[in-house]
């Protein structure tokens, strides 16, 4: 009995296996979160300030569609969450226009949208996972993200600076829907043939 009890817990064992193959796992999932929200910061110093918004252009909400279509939505949401902690702690990975650091950025005109970023991510892993993972199931659940990020973004906005529902569509929506579609397209696109390569046969 005793050398039966032995050899499970001997280091070629099954169950000597499970605590390294736990280690391999979350190590993985840290290196994408960390590469993840390197990519978000990244896609965020590509912005372009508008005069009559407070709200910049960026790439930041390419990056969230990309990795919520890439990723499952724990780690989607996690990727987002570790960008915006990273944010909040004084790390320059924001956009720089409005140039606010840290907390104070989160809480400013942009603060709408930085965060919705992980609920949309997670919902865009969630709805693709279920939908397919052609062009078309991509493209409509990085809309439907999209969509999520600007509402957030305009209701934030709303409150922060109490204008009217009809200047908030006008400061915080209608000038991002051209490039936001361009941004859904692009992301599906890129989703689907990443998914397309990895499923190509040898």
């Amino acid at each position: 009995m005793s050398k039966e009890i032995s050899a499970q817990f001997a280091p070629g064992s099954a169950l000597a296996a499970v605590p390294a193959a736990r280690g391999s796992v979350w190590l993985r999932s840290g290196g994408i979160v960390l590469a993840g929200s390197a990519f978000a910061a990244l896609c965020a110093h590509v912005a372009l300030p508008l005069y009559f918004t407070p709200v910049p252009l960026s790439l930041t909400p390419f990056a969230v569609l990309l990795l919520g279509l890439l990723l499952s939505p724990r780690l989607a949401a996690a990727t987002l969450g570790a960008y915006l902690v990273e944010g909040a702690l004084g790390l320059p990975v924001f956009a720089p226009t409005p140039a606010v650091p840290g907390l104070t950025h989160l809480m400013g005109p942009t603060g709408g949208y930085l965060l919705a970023y992980p609920l949309a991510a997670a919902l865009i892993a969630f709805l693709v996972r279920r939908t397919g993972r052609g062009f078309a199931p991509a493209f409509l659940s990085a809309a439907t993200g999209s969509l999520v990020i600007l509402a957030c973004g305009a209701v934030w906005l709303a409150a922060l600076t109490h204008v009217s529902v009809q200047s908030v569509f006008t400061l915080a929506i209608l000038p991002f829907l051209p490039g936001d579609a361009l941004k859904v397209a692009a992301a599906a696109a890129l989703a689907a043939g990443w998914v397309r390569l990895r499923h190509r046969p040898d």
